[in-house]
């Protein structure tokens, strides 16, 4: 079932930077140094939004990332 809350996730391991792009607004927030079992779990969970805000949110460093100008 898709989340009501978390239109969509990313993980870049060699950073280990997640990426949450949220519902309504479509913003995308960078969330710095997440361990990789975090984002496993992360994507296992059955509840987006409640793991969201159990385990990463007020966490990790963050910040939103301005959506592209270009076309």
């Amino acid at each position: 079932m898709p989340s009501t809350a978390i239109r969509s996730i990313n993980y870049d391991p060699a950073t280990r930077t997640l990426s949450v792009w949220f519902v309504p607004s479509g913003n995308r927030y960078d969330y710095d140094d997440v361990p990789p079992q975090t984002y496993a779990a992360f994507r296992k969970a059955s509840s987006k939004g409640r793991f969201f805000n159990a385990f990463i949110r007020d966490r990790f460093n963050h910040h939103l990332v301005e959506p592209s100008q270009s076309g």
